[in-house]
């Protein structure tokens, strides 16, 4: 994509060597950006266990293959929930690399799954605390840096096809993802005189180490086998197959580029046409 040579981007829960945080790192690496990657760092009890959040050496691990790319690259960590966390991210980032120019919200938790009358407190606000108000004081912050540069920039946000449709066990997920796109669509308004465009990207089901947790849950909650759940999401896509990590990359891209500087303020479905609105 043009436009991407020299820029520097932070993107958020890129920690996991097969999550979309890392797809989105190496794509925008490969157009020519210095990357930094943001996750936890280590484990946080229930909500955020071991397997399901990016450790210090899985960081540096992605860290060294955004490199062999030819490109700079820093792993920082992050709890996106914490704003004195998520500005030091922001700031270290500039002393690191001069400047800021994309910043993508990609932390998130999917896999605190219940029904509504059995969703603990806990569990929602720690869905809404990564999912929603870590995607706020990303944006937030980003954007003050962005002002401060005077050059504009590109604010992209993870959403999902649950920010435009309901789905059971998930009441939390897709009330923060709904929320998302309410915040990306206000947050454009107001940073467009600033040249810094606002988007999200609505992906489908793609199977990362948290999609393959989604559909163990899922077909069991469901009452099928995997085979059959999986079967049956084939046949409610279009396109025939559920999402890849670079599907929702390339979107990303893409938004980032120049050929998206007139673009802003949408919640873009990269979902095979399961997602029609």
């Amino acid at each position: 994509m043009s436009g991407l040579e020299g820029k520097v981007a932070i993107v958020t829960g890129a920690g996991r060597h097969r999550g979309l945080g890392k797809a989105i790192a190496l794509r925008l690496a490969l157009d020519g950006a210095d990357v930094v990657i943001a996750d936890l760092g280590q484990p946080a009890g229930r909500q955020f266990p071991a397997g399901l959040v990016g450790e210090t050496e899985e960081m540096q691990s992605v860290v060294a293959d955004l490199q062999a790319t030819g490109r700079r690259a820093l792993a920082i960590a992050c709890d996106v929930r914490d704003e004195s966390q998520v500005e030091a991210l922001v700031a270290r980032t500039v002393e690191a690399f001069g400047r800021l120019d994309i910043f993508i919200n990609n932390a998130g938790i999917g896999y605190l799954m219940a029904l509504v009358t059995e969703t603990e407190l806990d569990d929602w606000n720690a869905v809404i605390g990564v999912n929603l108000t870590g995607a706020f004081l990303g944006t937030k912050h980003a954007a003050r840096q962005m002002i401060a540069q005077g050059s504009g920039g590109r604010i992209v946000t993870i959403a999902s096809q649950a920010a435009k449709s309901g789905f059971p066990y998930a009441s939390a997920y897709t009330a923060s993802k709904h929320g998302v796109i309410g915040l990306t669509r206000s947050a454009a308004i107001e940073l467009g005189p600033h040249g810094i465009t606002v988007n999200a990207v609505c992906p489908n089901h793609v199977t990362t180490d948290l999609g393959a947790w989604q559909n163990e849950f899922f077909s069991r909650a469901t009452g099928r086998t995997l085979e059959e759940y999986l079967a049956d999401m084939r046949r409610r896509i279009p396109l025939g197959r559920p999402g890849r990590q670079e599907d929702t990359a390339n979107a990303v891209a893409f938004l980032c580029s120049d050929d998206a500087q007139y673009i802003t303020g949408e919640a873009l479905n990269v979902s095979g046409g399961e997602e029609v609105h």
